[in-house]
Formats: structure tokens, C-alpha cells, sequence
């Protein structure tokens, strides 16, 4: 099968492109799916580059992607939930990673059916960064009358984050910061009501026009936690990132280490991230706030939840950037958007079956 590779840990510029073996089942709850499109988020990107490699010990040629969309072929003897000819969209485990690829297997608990309105490029766009924005809200329970704040509003995380937040959890007020040209684009792309309040951060500052103390949730999405915490609500707001840096504890416990090879932190690293992490958790706490950093753990049933709120008309994706797997070039150029992080709007997705989208 075709599939996105490096051979060693590298920017986007020398991705490859090249025949591997078709990934087999491995229990018998595995499904294997034949992959229509592919999504690449920045932890993509970031994990291809090398950004863990202190902490996990990858094995090579590493496959590219989390994110895929497409149809079942196979199934374990122990599946019960999908058959053969399925319509699914997932975000794989560490263990399956590669979904920028022609088939990709992962087990059953973990795999979504494909909301039946959207295409499967559309489908491919959400999982990771679906499912990250709706475990980060649940975070701070009610949320319904209450302000929140997602900078970075059309980003990949962040739109999902705005509208669940609105739509879904029912917040009073949501607030948002994207740059100049993206701001028309806000009300076209996530819909009217959406964000009650957009900041043009490349002209102002938000701590100079969101008032302080009167956030009740920050849904870090660029890193900038310990600068915004001026704008919380002293002693019941609570600050949730994916954007700094986490514990060694999360990061041990997190889905990320769940591989083949049972990856452990090196001793000398476990210190220097815990005291990180408890630095950004006392700084928090002086302003009476609760700080965490989170990962995703995949969920088929939180995959079947977004695909309602999408049938419901609640959630809508944004696909900025599409290309062909077969044109690497073209692969390459739009991985380095999402790898440098600027100008970027939407999800990039990957079409892995040429000119099929539902």
C-alpha cells in the first residue's frame, strides 16, 4: 500500500511517499479500513519532527497521521459493532498511527461511524481535534451561561472548541482571536451567533480588551496560559491547554506512550517536565485557578456524539487545505503550513482515494 513515511525523524520537506506492507489485524477486535482521506493535525507534524523523541523511542520507517476517514474491509472475530462495507472515521491510537495511508487497522472501541452528511474528507477533518475540544469542555463541567475563551478560533481545535462551547455546553459568552483577514470569516464559516466576541489580536492585546477577572474557561490553544491568566475569574475558572507542555505523569499515563514497545521516560527528563508543569500549576493557583495540561484518549463513543451533534446542525468542520497523497510535492508544501503554524485556516486533509468524497 501507498503510505506518508520518514525514515527518520524530519521537517515535512523530506517526507516520503513509497509502497508498505498493509497493516494485519492483531486481535480479534481489530478492524481494518480501507482509508478515503486523511487529516493532518500539528501533533502530527510535531511527532514526525522529532518532538517526543527524548521522552519515546520510535520505531522507523514512522507513518504520518492520526486522522482517517473511510471504509471498513476486514473485521476481528470479536467485532461486534462494524462490518464489512462500513463507513467510519477514527483517530488512531499511537499504536496504529498512519493515516496518511491506504488501509490502517485499530480496534473497535476507538472507531466512530462516519456522520452520513459530510464527505469523506469532511469526516477526516474531525476526530482528533473533535474529540479534543469536547474532552477539554466536559473539563469544567457546567459551562452554560459562562464565559469562555478559545483563542485562536479557526484553528483546527479551536473552531470545534467555539462552536461545542456555544452549541453544546451552552456558554453565555464565547470569546475568540483570530487575525485581521480571518475575522469576516468567523460568522461565514462557523455560523451566526457562534462567537459573541472576536479580537483581532494582530491590532490589540486580549488582556487589554477582554476585562480582567471575568473569564470562566480558557481553552489554551496556542500556549499563551500563564499569560492570560489576569483574565480569569479568581477561584472558580479553570485554564485547560494543549498547547504548553505536560507533566511526566500525564505524559506517561497518556495514549501517546501506549505502544508496542512500552516507552518510559528517561529519569532525567521526569524532573525537569513535573517541575514545568507544577510551576504553570502554583502561578495558576495564585490567581485562585485551576490549570491542567490534556491529551486526547480516543473514544469511539465520543465519535458517535460528535457525529450527532453534526447530524443536529450543532457542529460544522472547515476544510481549508485539500490535496492528493500521490502529489507529494503538493503533500509537503501545505505539512509545512500546519508544521511552522501560520496562515493556516482549517483542517488539512489528504485525499488518499482520488476523486472519491462520500
Amino acid at each position: 500500500m501507498l503510505s506518508l513515511h520518514i525514515p527518520s525523524y524530519s521537517k515535512p520537506s523530506e517526507y516520503q511517499l513509497s509502497e508498505l506492507p498493509i497493516p494485519k489485524l492483531s486481535t480479534e477486535t481489530d478492524v481494518l479500513i480501507k482509508v478515503h482521506a486523511a487529516s493532518i493535525n500539528p501533533i502530527d507534524v510535531k511527532r514526525a519532527g522529532g518532538a517526543l523523541k527524548v521522552a519515546v523511542k520510535d520505531s522507523f520507517p514512522f507513518k504520518i497521521g492520526y486522522d482517517a476517514s473511510g471504509v471498513v474491509t476486514e473485521v476481528g472475530q470479536g467485532v461486534s459493532r462494524f462490518k464489512v462495507g462500513d463507513a467510519v472515521y477514527v483517530r488512531l491510537p499511537e499504536i496504529s498511527r498512519g493515516s496518511c495511508s491506504e488501509y490502517v487497522t485499530c480496534a473497535e472501541d476507538q472507531i466512530g461511524f462516519k456522520p452520513p452528511s459530510l464527505s469523506f474528507e469532511e469526516a477526516a477533518s474531525i476526530p482528533l481535534a473533535g474529540m479534543t475540544a469536547l474532552q477539554a469542555l466536559r473539563k469544567h463541567g457546567d459551562l452554560a451561561g459562562k464565559t469562555v475563551f478559545v483563542p485562536a478560533g479557526l484553528s483546527g481545535t479551536g473552531l470545534f472548541a467555539c462552536q461545542l462551547a456555544k452549541h453544546v455546553f451552552h456558554a453565555g459568552k464565547v470569546i475568540s482571536s483570530v487575525s485581521t483577514s480571518k475575522i469576516p470569516k468567523v460568522k461565514e464559516l462557523l455560523g451566526e451567533g457562534t462567537v459573541d466576541e472576536i479580537i483581532d489580536y494582530t491590532k490589540a492585546d486580549p488582556r487589554e480588551v477582554i476585562e480582567k477577572g471575568s473569564v470562566d474557561f480558557l481553552f489554551d490553544t496556542v500556549g499563551l496560559a500563564m499569560e492570560y491568566l489576569c483574565l480569569m475569574k479568581p477561584n472558580s475558572s479553570r485554564i485547560v491547554s494543549v498547547s504548553t507542555t505536560p507533566s511526566a505523569n500525564v505524559l506517561q499515563n497518556s495514549s501517546l506512550m501506549r505502544m508496542a514497545n512500552n516507552p518510559t521516560i528517561p529519569f532525567y527528563v521526569r524532573p525537569i517536565l513535573n517541575a514545568m508543569d507544577y510551576v504553570r500549576k502554583f502561578r495558576a493557583g495564585r490567581y485562585g485557578v485551576e490549570y491542567e495540561y490534556m491529551i486526547l484518549e480516543s473514544s469511539g463513543k465520543d465519535l458517535d456524539e460528535l457525529r450527532g451533534y453534526v447530524e443536529d446542525g450543532k457542529l460544522r468542520t472547515v476544510v481549508g487545505t485539500n490535496v492528493e497523497l500521490r502529489d507529494l510535492k503538493a503533500v509537503q508544501k501545505a505539512c509545512q503550513v500546519v508544521y511552522d503554524g501560520k496562515g493556516g485556516l482549517g483542517k488539512l486533509v489528504i485525499r488518499v482515494v482520488a476523486n472519491e468524497s462520500s
